[in-house]
């Protein structure tokens, strides 16, 4: 017997695990649902524990060059203290709330690019069986939508989305990584800047709105970026014109490139931006150089109700294969240094 549970415990005649999460996508914060299926191996098990990990594609910059892998951002206990005996069934449902932060991985139904997951693990007589991975979709909250919606009006285009590790600085940024989503501007403004990259940092009560200007250099003058910040509570969304507010946002941005000088930064580093209004906001681990373009995968645009976020690039069949097969190839590379967890049983 004792044989038999160590030979389930890795692997041989263990458990088989499936996750079926309820509904389609969901905005940070929301609820997610499902129930995770078990079925009795060739022995019975002591099932101890059953954890869902929420986890993300992370890419991380370094001296050499950039890596991606899987990061553990969240962990909830859904159930665990029973014997599964052999070839039973057993189905056990939860309830989590995901974090506020969690990533945008689809605009109006259309994929980003952003690969998200939702991995379940069971422990087994104090061994760890990886279990199940499923995709999770994230679309944006209202208030994220509204400010997309309101870019996309103003003639911003699309071009990618990914995770940087790192983290914002000045910031009540909880996760290890944040996303940035990068925006072609329009012709009034592409004079100034090369592009807009959006990062969102929600809370339980209000999104902070972080927005950096890859700008251009001039004959004389040296490209350089500027970064500001706004927030806006969850609960203030209707009646105001978000079109006039977000150009504004733009605007400030913008017209603010000069504060800095001729390729200085000022006394708040390359990623603050002095001015008052804005914040003192800033990368603590600055990530320059990173200005990729579209990657496989991210050069998906989302466009409804004659939105104009358009599209960069053609989006072949892979794009889609691609995300799944990062899924099948990295399930046993995660960094588990991502949030605190919680535990819902």
């Amino acid at each position: 017997m004792v044989f038999e549970r160590l030979l389930g415990a890795i692997g041989v005649g263990a458990p088989s695990v499936d996750t079926v999460l309820d509904g389609g996508a969901l905005p940070p914060g929301g609820s997610l649902s499902g129930e995770v299926r078990l079925r009795g191996g060739g022995a019975v098990a002591e099932i101890e524990h059953i954890v869902l990990e929420l986890v993300a594609r992370v890419k991380a910059e370094h001296e050499d060059g950039d890596s991606e892998g899987l990061v553990t951002f969240e962990r909830f206990t859904v159930g665990g203290g029973f014997r599964l005996d052999e070839q039973e069934e057993r189905s056990v449902p939860f309830r989590v709330t995901l974090p506020w932060e969690t990533p945008v991985s689809e605009l109006y139904g259309q994929p980003l690019g952003v690969v998200l997951g939702v991995r379940t693990e069971l422990m087994l007589a104090g061994a760890k069986d990886q279990g199940d991975l499923d995709a999770l979709a994230v679309r944006p909250s209202p208030v994220q939508e509204a400010i997309l919606e309101a870019l996309g009006q103003l003639g911003f285009v699309f071009r990618s989305a990914d995770l940087e590790r790192g983290r914002i600085g000045g910031t009540a940024q909880r996760l290890p990584f944040y996303q940035e989503i990068e925006l072609a501007p329009p012709p009034r403004y592409a004079h100034a800047v090369n592009e807009i990259e959006l990062t969102f940092l929600a809370t339980g009560s209000a999104t902070e709105v972080v927005l950096e200007a890859d700008k251009r250099g001039g004959l004389l003058t040296s490209g350089h970026d500027t970064l500001t910040h706004f927030t806006v509570g969850h609960d203030d969304i209707a009646g105001r014109d978000w079109n006039a507010e977000v150009d504004g946002w733009i605007r400030h941005l913008v017209e603010h490139r000069q504060s800095y000088g001729s390729g200085s930064y000022g006394s708040y580093g390359p990623y603050a931006d002095p001015d008052p209004y804005a914040g003192r906001v800033g990368h603590a681990e600055p990530h320059g150089g990173h200005r990729s373009g579209p990657g496989a995968g991210t050069a998906i645009a989302a466009g409804a109700a004659g939105v104009a976020v358009g599209v960069v690039g053609t989006v072949a069949a892979e794009v889609v294969d691609e995300i799944g097969d990062f899924f099948d190839g990295e399930e046993e590379d995660a960094d588990d240094d991502g949030g605190e967890g919680q535990d819902e049983g």
